[in-house]
């Protein structure tokens, strides 16, 4: 994966998200697409989704992710990858922990050429996570799914959802996915999309105080942690290493990412982090299960159907990724923040909780270097 830095996000996407079904057992209590038991007829067929996979390939893109539902309910996963391999992308999927997950699955997945396999782990036991994903045994198989792919060799990634649910168990997650063997964890915080809508969301102290946490862990551990749906972590990494390192402002470039918050590839050249700050629409792309787009699949505003119109089209011309990609058009403190470029605020949840995808993420504490020279200028102005 070379010259990552030279990819222009307004012309194509780091990373793609292709729900390929929405059936699954499980009924998880964040799940934004609400996954059913069973396969809808109107899915995105193989051939549709082999023409999806070129169609990515050729824009450019790096990474191709296949989740659901449980994406281990298509029989063509395995043709999926080999076809998305053989196109030189990095293949990943996220399958889910039921009877499905077996060994001889993760076998033939990494035969078929899948670069990352990812699990999801919401607890630091049976009781929290099962309850979480609200099918006994879920946590067991999640475990048992690790050790597949630790005994073939195929580099694990943990997806872990943050919410006041399991706030709490924060450090002993944290000890458990350390002990899993990963080379990549991604913790999202929750945006109250879906069956999310009805959880308890965190405060935007508790968000500080697990960044902070999240940046120490950081130090000490070789695997990559990436922060979704949380990109003021960003913002909050680089204040850290100003105040660690002794920089001063005049030694920060706002407007990218430093190399030592971006390592291109984690543990034995598994994949890594985007060069630059990835957000809903800018860098990134969701397609549905019936080949609907959405800048993020939280962020849940229709700009077309692949079987229409060709991603490539939609991604680089619709009116809502453009005005994504304008940070100008931030609103209040979004808008102000000296560390928009890098960090942009979750799009996502400015919907979610506002209506306006442009508005200021509900969820960061962070005040601009603007607002607060404003209010500087409004008293001295008041003293005379």
């Amino acid at each position: 994966m070379k010259n990552l830095k030279d990819i222009n996000f307004s012309q194509t996407p780091f990373i793609a998200i292709w729900e390929i079904t929405r059936a699954c057992a499980l009924a998880c209590r964040h799940c934004r697409a609400e996954a059913i038991d069973w396969r809808d007829p109107n899915e995105l067929d193989t051939e549709e989704g082999l023409q999806l996979i070129d169609d990515i390939a050729d824009m450019g893109t790096k990474i191709l992710v296949l989740t659901g539902g449980d994406p281990a309910s298509r029989e063509d996963i395995f043709r999926l990858i080999r076809y998305g391999s053989d196109r030189g992308i990095r293949m990943a999927t996220i399958p889910a922990a039921t009877e499905k997950l077996t060994y001889d699955l993760v076998k033939r997945m990494k035969e078929a050429g899948l670069s990352q396999m990812a699990l999801s782990l919401d607890g630091p036991n049976a009781e929290t996570h099962d309850n979480f994903r609200r099918i006994p045994g879920s946590f067991e198989r999640t475990i048992k799914g690790a050790e597949y792919a630790r005994s073939l060799k195929l580099p694990l990634q943990i997806n872990t959802v943050l919410s006041a649910f399991n706030y709490d168990l924060f450090d002993d997650i944290a000890k458990l996915v350390k002990n899993l063997g990963v080379v990549f964890w991604e913790v999202f915080f929750l945006v109250p999309t879906g069956r999310g809508k009805i959880l308890k969301q965190l405060s935007s102290t508790q968000y500080e105080i697990l960044f902070e946490k999240l940046y120490n862990l950081s130090k000490e551990v070789d695997y990559i942690i990436k922060i979704a749906e949380a990109p003021h972590y960003r913002r909050f990494y680089m204040q850290k290493e100003m105040m660690n390192n002794s920089m001063e402002n005049d030694d920060i470039r706002y407007h990218e990412l430093p190399d030592f918050m971006a390592p291109s590839t984690g543990p034995n050249g598994t994949i890594g982090l985007a060069p630059k700050g990835v957000n809903s629409g800018n860098g990134f792309v969701f397609i549905s299960h019936t080949g609907e787009v959405n800048p993020s699949g939280f962020l849940p505003i229709n700009t077309g159907n692949v079987r229409n119109t060709p991603i490539k089209k939609i991604y680089r011309e619709h009116p809502v990724f453009k005005t994504l990609r304008d940070y100008d058009q931030l609103q209040g403190k979004c808008g102000a923040c000296e560390f928009r470029a890098i960090c942009g605020g979750s799009r996502s949840r400015a919907f979610a909780m506002t209506g306006d995808m442009m508005s200021s993420d509900p969820k960061c504490s962070y005040i601009p270097m603007k607002y607060r020279l404003d209010k500087v200028d409004i008293f001295k102005t008041s003293m005379f």
